[in-house]
């Protein structure tokens, strides 16, 4: 079934790639947005606009009811969630599809099964990914969770089974603290995510964060488009993102992205997903699945010439996947910088008006950005206001590319990331490769020391 008419279910710069997406292929397309995203690019863009609520997320972007009757109320026959928000719900999926519009993400059934970190590691080990030595599922007790951590050896972590951004986490590195930790990560995953549930699992030591990005047509047929390199992070949040990684060799990247395609294959995934895993002395260890697009995505786009977007949209339709595995081709080296609103050094937020806005251009050089020059950049969601995203024949070509750029870029009238960026790739173990997901969090606590 074509889609005509795609209702963006987001805001920021995701809606407008969507929107973007939905254009080049003769898609219509309706926004949605809060009364403070009035004036957003994407509501500008857009074919019609709804507005579904103030602007607090739970009243507006996670509001089902609203959102579906924007869908009725434009004649939307599909909806795409893009990331965060909704796009992680099964039971929104379900309504989607329930009332006869097109769900432009896979099956609800996959996105429930991966979104419990407890059922989602069982699955995996079912479809042959490497799991992390652990609990087989959720720890009843302390007896059983003392039991498991003598087998694996210490430090162990604990982690909340529907968890997310480091919350209901905690490392343990003897016997004698795990059951005050035990009750201190139930009770801090219960007040987050309302499940007091917890797994225990091999704490590794200095491991790399490394991605594969797939794509499944849910009918047995799927491909992935290799790794991304996500180790630099801060709080669990991704900070700068690169494909390939420096540390894969092509020998482990079809040996691994054969494992990831085979195990979607078999479970008839559809559309685009990450599977995620921690990276360390050679071996992969499956840490979760992300059943949507990423933020990261436009990496994997610059070293493949491949619209994750448009694939996306094409699969929601009930087309094949647009390409074989041996036709894809991995080229040059790309990374992605996310520019924040927030104080580079303390890392608070900076909402604002843009009093002056010029994005740096150049060959292979791509800003993803809702921004434009007298935009209010309102307060009450996620900091993150564009994506720097550059491309080179070779990593060294690709940071000298990306120095270039962020020198170029500038946003006025509220403190950016863009000053840290500069800082890091100006780092010799960034330029080297040489960094893991410990890595940025230590390089800040010297940067203070300083």
């Amino acid at each position: 079934m074509s889609i005509e008419k795609l209702l963006i279910a987001n805001r920021g710069e995701i809606a407008l790639r969507i929107h973007r997406a939905c254009h080049e292929m003769g898609i219509k397309t309706v926004a949605v947005h809060s009364t403070a995203d009035a004036d957003a690019m994407h509501v500008r863009l857009a074919d019609q606009a709804v507005c579904i609520g103030p602007p607090a997320a739970r009243d507006s972007y996670l509001n089902i009811p609203a959102i579906i009757s924007a869908a009725e109320i434009s004649g939307a026959d599909a909806i795409h969630p893009g990331y965060g928000f909704l796009s992680e719900n099964a039971q929104f999926a379900e309504i989607v599809e329930a009332h006869g519009l097109i769900f432009v993400g896979p099956k609800p059934e996959h996105i429930r099964v991966m979104g419990d970190k407890v059922e989602a590691k069982r699955t995996a080990g079912s479809l042959g990914l490497p799991l992390v030595p652990g609990s087989a599922g959720a720890i009843e007790d302390v007896v059983e969770a003392k039991a498991i951590a003598r087998d694996i050896g210490y430090p162990v972590i604990i982690k909340a089974a529907s968890g997310g951004g480091g919350r209901g986490m905690k490392v343990c590195a003897s016997e004698d603290e795990l059951e005050s930790l035990m009750q201190q990560a139930g009770s801090e995953a219960k007040a987050a995510f309302g499940d007091a549930t917890v797994y225990l699992e091999k704490y590794l030591g200095d491991p790399r964060h490394i991605e594969f990005q797939i794509f499944g047509d849910g009918e047995g047929n799927a491909i992935h488009l290799g790794e991304r390199d996500c180790s630099l992070q801060r709080r669990h949040q991704k900070v700068l993102e690169e494909a390939p990684s420096p540390v894969i060799s092509k020998a482990e990247r079809d040996r691994m992205g054969g494992i990831v395609s085979k195990a979607m294959a078999d479970m008839g995934y559809r559309g685009a997903g990450t599977i995620e895993f921690l990276y360390e002395n050679g071996e992969f260890y499956f840490i979760e699945m992300n059943t949507r697009i990423q933020v990261e995505h436009p990496v994997t786009e610059m070293i493949t010439g491949f619209d994750l977007v448009r694939e996306q949209i094409r699969i929601a339709e009930g087309r094949p996947l647009s390409v074989a595995q041996e036709d894809l081709v991995f080229s040059g080296h790309a990374i992605e910088c996310r520019i924040n609103a927030e104080d580079p050094e303390t890392f608070a937020p900076s909402p604002g008006k843009v009093q002056m806005l010029h994005v740096p251009g150049g060959m292979h050089v791509r800003v993803d950005s809702a921004l434009y020059q007298g935009y209010n950049v309102p307060p009450y969601y996620d900091s993150m206001i564009g994506k720097l995203i550059v491309y080179g024949r070779t990593r060294e070509g690709c940071l000298m590319r990306l120095k270039r750029a962020l020198e170029e870029f500038v946003i006025e009238g509220m403190k950016t990331t863009i000053p840290l960026h500069q800082r890091l790739i100006a780092d010799q173990d960034v330029q080297n490769g040489d960094y893991s997901i410990k890595w940025l969090e230590e390089w800040l606590e010297r940067q203070k020391a300083d």
